[in-house]
């Protein structure tokens, strides 16, 4: 028997990276997991995998910037497998250009809408059940750019991370009382599809040095399987070893600045 044994999960951002590895250990320790995501495909092979170890789970697509579609992926899955115990805010967004001097407002407000209010969303779509059973467990991915902005993750990017940090720690001093456990993880670099977004995507052997999202996704589930009368706040998981970012900081400094815009190199 599993320590989540009947429990019902929800993983946002289930189809690769941790989102990915956290339904695979979730399923081992025996909840039904839901993965969402845009994409149906990936998402399936995730539920293949979790069928081919034993496991329960289904996939469903959900464009995290549909507020209303978030809303009725909630309930859809409350009528189907009659409870949410658990929600996984993992999924996340960045934006393309990295310095606010030269961020587009698109890019700004998805970067914010997927990274926080999504959260805000689902949280307050899952929560009136939470409380009605007695409890439940609310985990967000944050990241170590919500305490060390900079250019490498990108002001709209540590922005939201920040603000979904302070809205994960209302959360926990609100409802703790009311059997709510509030975590949120907050990783340094970790390897997944994310990083192909950076403005110099790190190289194979920058990777292998980075986090592995199956480290985050062992974290996620010790959060989850601990006595209920015991929450982990807030957990930050960084690389053992400490790469030299500046390099890449720079170039982040200069992506998306006009022709000619003054200090630019080459300008």
């Amino acid at each position: 028997m599993g320590s989540l044994d009947g429990q019902v999960a929800i993983v946002t951002g289930g189809g690769s990276g941790i989102g990915r590895s956290t339904a695979l250990h979730l399923a081992r320790e025996g909840a039904r997991v839901v993965v969402t995501g845009r994409r149906i495909e990936p998402l399936q092979a995730v539920v293949a995998e979790v069928q081919a170890a034993g496991g329960q789970a289904w996939a469903r697509t959900a464009d995290l910037q549909d507020r209303e579609a978030l809303k009725a992926l909630v309930a859809g899955i409350e009528s189907d497998l009659g409870r949410i115990d658990i929600l996984v805010n993992n999924a996340g967004a960045s934006s393309r250009v990295r310095n606010i001097l030269f961020v587009e407002p698109d890019d700004w407000d998805t970067t914010i809408t997927v990274n926080l209010n999504a959260v805000y969303t689902l949280i307050q779509a899952v929560l009136p059940g939470m409380l009605q059973r007695g409890g439940g467990t609310v985990v967000t991915v944050s990241s170590l750019a919500a305490v060390r902005p900079g250019l490498l993750g990108g002001a709209p990017y540590g922005a939201a991370k920040a603000a979904v940090s302070n809205l994960m720690t209302f959360l926990h001093g609100t409802f703790r009382n009311q059997n709510i456990r509030s975590t949120t993880i907050l990783p340094g670099e970790v390897n997944t599809p994310i990083m192909d977004t950076r403005v110099r995507p790190p190289t194979a052997e920058e990777r292998a040095r980075m986090v592995d999202p199956d480290d985050v996704a062992r974290a996620i589930t010790l959060v989850c399987t601990l006595p209920a009368r015991t929450t982990i706040e807030q957990l930050v998981i960084s690389p053992t070893f400490a790469r030299d970012q500046g390099p890449d900081a720079e170039i982040s400094r200069w992506a998306g600045a006009p022709p000619g815009w003054p200090g630019r190199p080459g300008s």
